[in-house]
Parts: structure tokens; sequence; C-alpha cells
């Protein structure tokens, strides 16, 4: 499935089988008229009459089985009764080619009866009823008719339960893939907004002190507008490589763009790490964890000093981020960090906020050094 060819539309039409389908065996109702047409019938309005009944019957069994709709309903099962009926009569009175109604009543009834405990409770006592009026009224020259029937019971009732297990394949196929782009959709809109963000957020503080520095220092603020386009064209990159499926966070990577972005808002960073080299899932995601962090720190916290500690462990590891703002409620609240904390979970992690006894923030995320299903969290601000 290419998400990009995808197109937003309605449930398909399933086109399957339809009463249509089953109209070309009518043709089996030749013999019988041939029989009234010849004369050898006895009272062959009444016969006439019977067969235009059995085939109005028959019609109208058979468009109501090969509508989903119709097809379990008292009135559908109330005629394929009726047609029993006439078919019965029709044969006992007259025999000989009026027995080929017989697997007409077998296409009928495989239509409407579709189910094991059906066949077994339905088709075998028909198909024995059969037996006994067709040697009664032919003797043995017409035990293909018997078996004509049953094989018309069975193939109906097995090309239609395929059909019925196709189409419920089929829908359920487009289901999975509606719910695989909604989660592309999900995973892009994530990417973008902490993308768009971050960058943002950096754009502004940096823009903030280049106009702090112009009137005294313009080496310094020709520095920040220098920073402001590598930011930009970074973005740029990040951008094309979240929209393709393709980006990898790098947690040293992140580390050096918190410490520029904290430093650049007169924010004291610090950043201590520890312990092995960690796998790239989990340096992906932590990666996430802090730039989502530096942003929320940038953006909302008023601090002026933030400290990042990435413990890594050979089981676990653990990412703290502390600074000495104004502080929020503990819990992931924003968008971003319930995005974080849903992603830290699948992979085994947690994700907990906390006010610390001095005042300020602090977000910790804990996750297996080895994270078994880690994806791209992509959150916004908190």
């Amino acid at each position: 499935m290419r998400f990009g060819r995808h197109r937003e539309c309605g449930p398909r039409e399933e086109r399957g089988p339809n009463g249509l389908s089953l109209l070309p065996w009518t043709f089996m109702c030749l013999g019988a008229l041939s029989h009234l047409i010849s004369g050898e019938a006895a009272n062959p309005w009444l016969g006439a009459l019977g067969l235009l009944v059995f085939n109005t019957l028959y019609l109208a069994v058979v468009f109501r089985a090969l509508a989903p709709s119709h097809r379990d309903t008292p009135v559908t099962w109330a005629l394929l009764g009726a047609l029993a009926a006439v078919t019965f009569a029709l044969a006992i009175g007259y025999g000989r080619e009026w027995l080929l109604l017989f697997p007409l009543l077998g296409l009928a009834v495989g239509a409407v009866t579709r189910g094991r405990r059906r066949l077994r409770f339905l088709a075998l006592p028909l198909v024995a009823a059969v037996g006994g009026v067709t040697f009664w009224r032919d003797g043995w020259d017409s035990a293909g008719i018997v078996y004509g029937t049953f094989v018309s019971i069975m193939v109906t009732t097995a090309i239609l339960a395929l059909n019925d297990t196709v189409r419920e394949l089929r829908a359920t196929r487009e289901e999975l893939a509606r719910a695989a782009v909604e989660k592309e959709r999900l995973r892009f809109s994530r990417d973008l907004h902490d993308l768009l963000g971050h960058t943002l957020s950096v754009i502004v503080v940096k823009s903030e002190a280049a106009r702090r520095l112009a009137p005294h220092d313009l080496d310094g603020a020709l520095g920040q507008i220098a920073d402001i386009e590598a930011v930009g064209r970074q973005a740029l990159t990040e951008i094309r490589e979240a929209v393709t499926g393709y980006r990898e966070g790098s947690l040293g990577t992140e580390l050096d763009r918190a410490r520029d972005a904290l430093g650049s808002a007169a924010v004291e960073p610090v950043v201590r790490r520890s312990g092995p080299p960690l796998e790239p899932a989990a340096e992906a995601l932590l990666g996430w964890v802090v730039r989502e962090a530096a942003t929320n720190v940038v953006r909302h916290a008023a601090a002026t000093r933030c400290e990042i500690v990435v413990a890594s462990a050979p089981e676990r590891v653990r990412l703290t981020v502390t600074d000495n703002g104004r502080g929020t409620a503990a819990g992931p609240s924003g968008s971003g960090l319930r995005g974080l904390a849903e992603r830290l979970a699948a992979a085994g992690g947690t994700l907990t906020t906390a006010r610390p006894p001095g005042g300020g923030f602090r977000l910790t995320a804990e996750l297996p050094a080895a994270p078994g299903a880690a994806e791209s969290p992509a959150p916004g601000g908190r």
C-alpha cells in the first residue's frame, strides 16, 4: 500500500454475485415447458400456472438471498418454503422433465443456506426427500437428478460462502489500510509539529539575541543571524527526512542543539552523560525527549539554569531534565509530553514530571537500553 496514492473516499461498492448470476439456470425449466407445449401434460393450464409460480418464487428467493440485507430474513425463508412446496407438488404431479426443477430448488437453497449447521439440518433431508420422489416417479433412470440437486446445493453454498469471505477480507484489508494511513498521518503531524516548534523557538530566541546585540556588537549579531540560517537549513533537511519516514534521532546531536538553544535564550546549560553507548532506538527516543524538554524550557520555563543528565546502564537508561524556572503541574499534560509518554510506554519505558523541592520543573524518562518497539515520537509543547 503506497500511502501517497491512497485516495480519500467512502467504502468501495463491492461487486459480487447477484440474482442475475443464477438467472441462466432457469433454462432447466425448458423441459417442463416442452412437456406442456407438446400436450402430453395433464391439466396443462394448471401446470403452466405452477411453472409461472415456480419461476417467480425462484427469482424472488435468489435475488433476496444474494442481497446481504435480505438474505437471512423471515420473508426470504417463507419464500424458500413456498418454492419447495411448489417444486415438490409439480414433481409429484407430473414427474419426468419436471424433476429437473429439483436442481433449481437446490440452487435456491444453497444461496440462502451458507452455514454448516444449516446444511446439516436442511440440505441432507431435502436431498433425501428429492431422492424419494425421483425414484418413485421415474425409478433409477433419474438418479442423476438426486446427485445434481445435492451438487447444486453444495457448490452454490461453497461459492457464495467463499465470496462472502473474500468480501470480508477485502473490507478488513481496506480498514487496515485506512488505519495505517491514519497512523502515518499521526506520525508525520507529530514530527512536523515538533520540528517546527523547536526550530521556530530557536529562531525566535536567536532573533531576539541578534536584535539586542545589533546596536553595540554587530559581529555578535551577525553570528546569531548566521546561526539562524544554519538552523533553518537544518530544519529543512529534517522536514524532508520526516516526510520520507527515515528520520533517525541522535542523542549527541540533540544534546548539542539543546545546549546551543538554551545558551541563546540566556539559560545556563549543564549537560552530563555517563554509562555505556546506547542502542540506536534508545538514542532516537531520548533525542526526542531532549528536544521536547529543551523547547519547553526555552518557551515556557523562564529559567536561568537547565541541567540535562543522561545515565545509562546495561539494562536501563535514565534521562533527567531539570530547570529552575516557574515550573508546572506534575504529570505529562501537554500534547508533546503525552506523545512522548505514549512512545516511551510502547518501548517499555516511562515518562514522569515533577516539581523539585526548590522549585522549577523536572522531567524524567526511563526506558530499556534496547527498546523493543521504538518509534520516532513527535510531540509539541507541554
